[in-house]
């Protein structure tokens, strides 16, 4: 028979666990490990909705907006995490799951996972294409630097171009290299410099520090601004050691602050050693043309056109004439042959006209303009034209007859 006094409803009893599972102290700040699955992120909410798993058992969890918006890198299935949650029961569904305030990659740190992951975004956008990068000029004389206006990193930068390079102009646009506001400093001095400052050159950096000292130096939008600048760009954080996601977007690493001021600037006594040593090589040129030149003269001195000119002339005048003479020749017996194959020509002309047969006693006997070939075309009393050679004749036909074969 059922006891009636201890009945619950569903939701009391579902209200009465959470309560238990709520009042467990241990349950309300632990750390577990698992991989993730069933990932989503709930792109209006900012909630992450995903299932935490260790070989066959599971446990669904969800991490809210306000704690969600904290995290360096993007959850994704498949990956290993530690987290710190809190359980309980959602009581509509009388299902328990964990309540995630904070997440970290095992075995990496967040922002080492971050790193790798925008790396790899960035790079399918093709930022990091070397084919996009520009040279840097190799005599600058205006050299940009964003950087802070008192950290050490910019009085490496002076001193190196103050002794290398003392003519080149420097153009500070003073910027935040660590810390939240960094990014945003960083882009409009950067962006200023690349649109106003009017540089051959950009320098971008900071002297050495932690992965979270440096973090600045790859936010997204910095790095894509970084990418889009007509200057080109010099990307010198921290030490040789240290790779931000400016540096891949630059058209130039350095691997410290003092090398990229190297890297932007000429060596003044490297260049006047070059100078120098193209003015020894343009005058050892000189000198060889010239005493080339005084060896050709000296073997046209020897020819006979300059020793005995009157004989020279003396023999080409009488080349000239023989030339003259042969010419005249050839010309006269050229007009000559054309005369006389000109005389056939008008022979063979004069032959072939019919004017000529007239004069040979022959006539052409037309009617009405048509000169006649046959007598069946006439008839009596037709008016004839008889053409001679010293005139015309008309006739009318009084009789037609025509000859027996």
């Amino acid at each position: 028979m059922l006891k009636l006094d201890s009945l619950l409803t569903v939701s009391q009893l579902n209200r009465y666990v959470k309560s238990i599972l709520d009042g467990d102290f241990r349950l309300r700040d632990l750390y577990l490990r698992g991989e993730i699955s069933n990932f989503t992120n709930h792109y209006r909410s900012g909630h992450f909705y995903f299932t935490l798993k260790e070989g066959n058992c599971a446990v669904k969890a969800v991490m809210f907006a306000n704690y969600a918006n904290d995290l360096l890198f993007e959850p994704e299935n498949g990956m290993a995490v530690i987290v710190r949650c809190s359980v309980s029961l959602y009581e509509r569904d009388g299902t328990y799951q964990i309540y995630v305030y904070d997440m970290q990659p095992d075995g990496k740190g967040a922002l080492q996972v971050a790193f790798e992951q925008l790396y790899r975004k960035l790079n399918m956008q093709g930022l990091f294409d070397e084919a996009r990068k520009k040279p840097i000029p190799s005599f600058a004389q205006r050299i940009g630097v964003v950087t802070s206006e008192t950290g050490a990193a910019l009085q490496d930068i002076i001193n190196i171009l103050s002794r290398r390079c003392p003519m080149a102009q420097l153009v500070l646009a003073p910027a935040l290299v660590q810390g939240e506001d960094a990014p945003f400093s960083l882009i409009r001095s950067l962006k200023a410099l690349d649109e106003w400052g009017n540089c051959d050159v950009i320098i971008i950096g900071r002297g050495g520090g932690s992965m979270e000292d440096l973090w600045c130096f790859n936010d997204e939008r910095l790095v894509m601004q970084v990418a889009a600048c007509k200057t080109p760009v010099i990307s010198a954080v921290g030490h040789e050691t240290d790779f931000t996601l400016c540096d891949y977007a630059a058209d130039l690493r350095a691997p410290t602050p003092s090398a990229a001021a190297e890297l932007a600037s000429v060596d003044q006594q490297e260049l006047q050693n070059t100078m120098e040593l193209l003015r020894g090589r343009i005058a050892a040129a000189a000198f060889g043309r010239v005493q080339q030149c005084s060896h050709r003269l000296e073997m046209l001195k020897d020819r006979p056109c300059f020793r005995q000119p009157e004989r020279e002339l003396k023999k080409y005048t009488k080349n000239l004439e023989y030339l003259a003479n042969s010419i005249q020749i050839a010309w006269k017996n050229g007009i000559i042959g054309r005369q006389e194959r000109l005389k056939m020509q008008a022979a063979r002309l004069n032959a072939l006209n019919p004017l000529a047969r007239l004069a040979g006693g022959y006539s052409v006997t037309m009617k009405d303009g048509e000169i006649l070939s046959s007598v069946k075309t006439v008839q009596q009393g037709d008016i004839l034209q008889i053409r001679l050679a010293d005139g015309m004749l008309e006739s009318e036909v009084t009789k037609v007859s025509l000859l027996e074969e």
